[in-house]
């Protein structure tokens, strides 16, 4: 026999098993055998069947030979008989968990490690399972065909191995075809075993149900290089690990004990056989670690979890949740009390019960909270519910509910953690559950406002009795420092656990969405007819333009006819024919025109084959009438997922739905009309990665073409989160250092500080009275003794400060009780001072030429290393907005720069130095730390460097520039906010919802309220609250441009979310957004009148796991006065009719005299305006 052989291969893992795995025996089979062990029609070891049973059980046994008659040999025959019987019907896995009744007696069929060492006699039992290893095993009656390995628990088979070495020239692939074609399914051991690997030197892989040529083997593989694989053994062969590890005795009882999952049969499915669920490696292994990590270190460390899409994440969390449940240390206490899941996907809730259930078969030890926050409150003061699947927007709520909780400790199991997971709803789940104590020492004189401080300050920071097990595909710098760990040697915070994007294409469980990606370019000319040339913004009417250009018919016309043909010829074939397609565009109203043209190209075409539907939220004002999701469809909007996914419908055409957690396999390719950068990229082009693989069809790829956006930036954005994501920590003296520089303004007083804060932090109906009072002086001199630049330069540095202590004091252990004394006075005087926008625009343009080219074909390749992200950006901040130059300008700028008047050598030779210019990592730091103007002084003598490098390109074009000043200042025009906004990665034309959200976005038109009509922290309702929103509203309405109001946003521009609003609502039986919409559509009409609704336009969205409204309000043609509710503290409810308008702090109301100014200047001409 050779030494690299196959049967070598055998008789080493076999060997380490035994001698070091923890294993009683190896056996070798022997179809010779007159007595074998091994009983082949029941497919059990009986010998060690029953030495175990002897062992272990032996007074039952002796109870249930009698119950036979006291015949041994009777009783073993019938005990074997019904074993079989049982392990047919409900399995190897529950009947090795539950054990079986024969005649009345129960007998265990294996014991598994209690969770604590409290109980002597079953760590006792637990030592003397029986765990055997048999090579060449026969398997089947009548046939010499032999297993490689097969592994016993008791005399119970429970896995198969198939073994290859590369030395003899075979390897997994011919392992896995062996069990493919070689492999009867229907074979009693073969069914009955949990799990089937194919095994070579290098590389693992297994299966837990054999079905012949369809049999789907998954690779059980470490990861080699954030890739697919595994990485050298110094000590031996790549897959060690699988005997090592996986199959070492104490583990391979655990994982079967405490990871395999069998779902049943669905109810009235005849053919559907059970699914058995074993754990992939990386799964294994990160709930292990965690858990490991857990014992040892206790309540008060986090942990990051960096799996991909297609990791199989909530398996992991069911997994993990219930494992900590009923974690102890080395001292046999309980680490954890509850398990917190912090989670939107109703889907979990339903997997972990099923889960626990076969683990425990106890009910109501997972409980979802779905109704309010005092069944949280219950749920966390309660004993049974040992797992809690809620929300985090619940726990502000709670305070009220309980007034402390019993002294415990807590698992928080996040879903998809995200940067809000630093917001002030964090900072709530933390004083409820955190046990850090700010009070003063029992000897010291209490103050309650300093400790109310000292309690705040204390609930930012990390919390001694709260662990957070944070899961996503796609952490943000904030979620790195926050729950991820600092890696000393690299300064950079990185996860716990990484299963990366790129193992997961390698792998086969997910799909390389850039694999094949083409990107159009449209090239237009426009003109304009506006006679009197008026000043726009030129930011905002380039947006305004490219809308009027991408919703223009011959735009959607060449566009569809590109999106039906390659539909038609490229698509429409693959999956057996059931391939489908999203167009994601960029605004509602874009969607809507493209399914009308799209329906118009197909019907004009005759075809038949290819049915469109379209997916957006709310109502749209289109031509004159008011159309719906479900209008356009024809059927209720809950219904398009499930219509989709029929044989009617091929394209689904997407509006801010669909983007994101819309799971449809059969979807092949994406249509992107939208500007995409980022995570928002990343998101939306992963709805394509999901694999299909039934009944011998498969999806083989997928498939994008773009039209608004280049390669490179897809690339760029993919890239930090293909490998691993890491992010550098956030230098503590940062806080200090925003904080000192509005010392500068002379605007915040310390005496008034403390005065303010006290009153903020007490309780009393004259309370708010008072606080405003405080405030007053420094709004003053706020609005006084600042000049407008210094203003703006304020309000900048306020809005870092409060941010930058929302976030830091939850990574650093700040105690300095005064920078949360400066953080609630700086955050409440933020409200006050808030920034005025600038004008906005409605071109009145004409497309004359549009060309629609392909720019790119190919495959977005990705390094798959290492990305880095980070928290917070340096810098000056925000700049003043450009001034308004002439309409022609802009459109001559724009035909210049995308049109095909030009010569096109004159656009790629400035063209190209504008790239070269980007590409420099110092313009890129000017361009962000400048404002416009500035950036313009830096860019003119650094242009002119660059265009004196392409004189040997064209050298009419580099002399024309250099003799000719005015060209240099028209050329300087038209690239500055090109190469300023490119080298920013901040140039957007259109933004859809999540690109309105973030600090300093509030404007002139645009503003944020966090409800409606519930106050933020309480959820309490409140009438009056819906007055803001109403005077926002009318002072859009009276304004010259119109704006948004986002409802559910909070100040700084994270998602409070629409819950307590929902939570409040009159009619619970009706759907809460279409309530809503409903009831805000109502108070507008009471408030203002019918005429006025009608420039109200109220759209829904669902971000981070939240509802938040976007109500678009157009200027009025009148105007429009507003009655509201007004309510002094202490006093009577009154209603008030007053004339609103933006102004350099937000809404205001004019008097009679500044109201007839003001219709005059606005409305000329109007009865009003005399």
């Amino acid at each position: 026999m050779s030494n690299v052989d196959e049967a070598a291969f055998e008789q080493f893992i076999c060997d380490w098993l035994v001698g070091s795995g923890g294993y009683n025996a190896v056996k070798v089979g022997n179809p010779r055998d007159p007595q074998p062990d091994f009983d082949v029609v029941r497919a059990l070891d009986t010998a060690e069947l029953f030495n175990f049973i002897g062992a272990t059980q032996s007074l039952e046994w002796d109870k249930l030979v009698m119950l036979y008659g006291g015949d041994v040999t009777k009783a073993q025959k019938g005990f074997a008989d019904r074993l079989a019987k049982e392990l047919e019907v409900r399995g190897t896995v529950d009947v090795l968990r539950h054990g079986m009744v024969d005649l009345g007696q129960t007998i265990k069929l294996a014991f598994f490690r209690p969770a604590s060492g409290l109980s002597p006699e079953l760590i006792e039992r637990y030592g003397k399972n029986r765990l055997t290893v048999t090579r060449q095993l026969p398997y089947e009656a009548g046939s010499t065909k032999t297993l490689d390995l097969c592994l016993f628990v008791n005399g119970v088979p429970v896995a198969t191995a198939e073994l290859k070495n590369h030395l003899t020239g075979q390897t997994v692939a011919q392992a896995v075809e062996q069990y493919r074609t070689d492999r009867d399914p229907k074979n009693t051991l073969l069914k009955r075993a949990v799990v089937h690997f194919a095994v070579d030197t290098e590389q693992a892989a297994m299966t837990t149900r054999l079905a012949g040529k369809a049999t789907r083997f998954l690779p059980f593989n470490r990861g080699h290089d954030l890739g697919a694989g595994n990485p050298p053994n110094p000590d031996g062969h790549r897959t060690a690990y699988l005997w090592e590890r996986v199959w070492q005795r104490d583990a391979w009882l655990d994982l079967l004990n405490r990871f395999v999952h069998v779902e049943p049969t669905p109810k009235g499915s005849k053919k559907q056989a059970q699914l058995t669920i074993f754990p992939r490696f990386h799964q294994w292994d990160a709930v292990l670690a965690m858990t490991a990590a857990a014992r040892s270190n206790g309540a008060g460390d986090d942990y990051l979890v960096q799996h991909s899409a297609g990791s199989g994440k909530s398996n992991t969390i069911a997994w993990l949740a219930h494992r900590l449940s009923s974690l102890h240390n080395d001292a046999d206490e309980k680490v954890f009390d509850k398990v917190v899941v912090i989670t939107d996907r109703r889907v979990l809730d339903k997997q972990l019960q099923d889960t626990v259930h076969q683990f425990e078969h106890v009910h109501g030890v997972v409980q979802r909270i779905d109704e309010d926050s005092t069944q949280l409150a219950e749920a966390l003061t309660g004993q049974q519910a040992r797992i809690i699947i809620t929300t985090l927007q619940k726990f502000p709520y709670v305070t009220e509910k309980i007034d402390s909780l019993p002294d415990r400790t807590y698992a928080v199991i996040v879903d998809e953690a995200h940067s809000s997971q630093t917001g002030e709803s964090a900072t709530k789940l933390k004083e409820v559950l955190g046990s850090a104590d700010g009070a003063a020492a029992p000897d010291e004189l209490t103050d309650p406002a300093e400790d109310a401080l000292a309690a705040a300050v204390a609930a930012r920071g990390k919390q001694p009795n709260l662990s957070f097990f944070a899961f996503t595909a796609t952490p943000k710098a904030r979620t790195l420092e926050l729950f991820g760990r600092l890696d000393r040697g690299t300064g950079r915070h990185v996860p716990f656990h990484l299963y990366s994007m790129r193992q997961a294409i390698e792998e086969g469980f997910i799909l390389d969405v850039l694999a094949s990606y083409v990107t159009y370019k449209t090239y237009w000319n426009i003109e304009n007819t506006t006679p009197d040339d008026p000043d726009f913004d030129p930011g905002k009417a380039r947006a305004a333009i490219a809308k009027f250009v991408a919703l223009h018919e011959h735009t959607l016309a060449q566009k569809t006819e590109v999106i039906v043909e390659h539909f038609r010829e490229n698509v429409a074939h693959r999956i057996g024919g059931m391939a489908k397609a999203m167009v994601v565009t960029s605004s509602r109203e874009h969607a809507a025109r493209y399914v009308l043209a799209l329906r118009k190209y197909v019907n004009d075409k005759g075809y038949t084959d290819v049915g469109v539907l379209v997916a957006f939220s709310g109502t749209l004002d289109l031509d004159g009438g008011t159309e719906t999701e479900s209008s356009m469809n024809g059927f209720p909007d809950s219904q398009t997922p499930a219509e989709f996914d029929g044989g009617e419908w091929q394209i689904l055409v997407v509006a801010e739905k669909y983007q994101t957690g819309f799971d449809q396999p059969k979807l092949y390719a994406m249509y992107v009309d939208k500007p995409l950068n980022g995570l928002a990229a990343v998101q939306t082009l992963s709805r394509l990665n999901r694999t299909y693989d039934r009944d011998g069809i498969r999806k083989d790829g997928t498939f994008v073409l773009d039209f608004r956006n280049d390669a490179d930036d897809i690339r760029a954005a993919f890239e930090p989160w293909y490998g691993e994501t890491v992010a550098p920590p956030t230098d503590p003296n940062l806080l200090y250092d925003t904080r000192h520089a509005l010392d500068e303004f002379g605007v915040l007083w310390p005496e008034e500080i403390e005065r303010t804060v006290d009153l903020l932090l007490a309780k009393g109906a004259t309370v708010t009275q008072r606080v405003h009072a405080a405030l007053a002086p420094a709004i003053d001199r706020f609005l006084y003794d600042l000049e407008e630049d210094e203003q703006e330069r304020f309000r900048d540095d306020l809005g870092r400060f409060v941010r930058t202590y929302a976030f830091l004091s939850q990574v650093v252990a700040f105690t300095d009780i005064k920078l949360e004394r400066d953080y609630l006075y700086c955050k409440a005087l933020a409200a006050f001072v808030k920034a005025d926008g600038s004008m906005a625009v409605h071109p009145d343009v004409e497309l004359t030429h549009l060309k629609l080219e392909q720019t790119f074909e190919g495959s977005v390749t990705l390094d798959g290393t290492v990305g880095e992200v980070l928290s917070i950006f340096g810098g000056t901040g925000k700049m003043h907005e450009p001034e308004p130059e002439p309409l022609s300008n802009i459109i001559a700028m724009l035909n210049e720069r995308f049109g095909t008047s030009w010569d096109p050598k004159d656009r790629v030779f400035y063209d190209t130095v504008a790239e070269k210019l980007i590409e420099r990592s110092d313009i890129q730091q000017q361009a962000s730390a400048n404002s416009p103007e500035n950036f313009g002084l830096i860019l003119a003598k650094e242009f002119q460097s660059g265009v004196l490098d392409q004189l040997g390109t064209s050298e009419d074009m580099a002399l024309a520039y250099i003799d000719n000043t005015e060209l240099q200042g028209e050329v300087l025009k038209a690239y500055l906010p090109f190469i300023q906004g490119k080298a920013k990665v901040a140039h957007q034309e259109h933004c859809d919802v999540t690109e309105l959200l973030g600090p300093d976005r509030e404007s002139s038109h645009l503003e944020y309220k966090a409800t409606l009509r519930t106050h933020q922290d309480s959820g309490e309702t409140f009438k009056p609250l819906e007055s803001a929103s109403l005077k926002t509203i009318a002072a859009f309405m009276n304004g010259r441009e119109g704006g948004t109001l986002l409802i559910g946003v909070s100040d700084d521009g994270t998602i409070h979310g629409l819950d307590s609003d929902y939570a409040n609502r009159s009619k619970q039986d009706q759907d809460p957004r279409d309530w809503f919409q409903q009831h805000l559509s109502n108070i507008i009409s009471t408030s203002m009148g019918d005429a006025a609704v009608t420039n109200v336009r109220a759209q829904m969205h669902h971000v981070d796991g939240h509802d938040i409204c976007r109500v678009q309000v157009d200027p009025s043609g009148f105007p429009v006065d507003a009655t509201v509710i007004k309510q002094k503290p202490g006093g009577p409810k009154e209603k008030v009719t007053e004339f609103y308008v933006r102004g350099l702090n937000g809404t205001k109301a004019l008097d009679v005299v500044e109201k007839q100014k003001y219709i005059a200047q606005r409305w000329p001409g109007t009865p009003e305006a005399s």
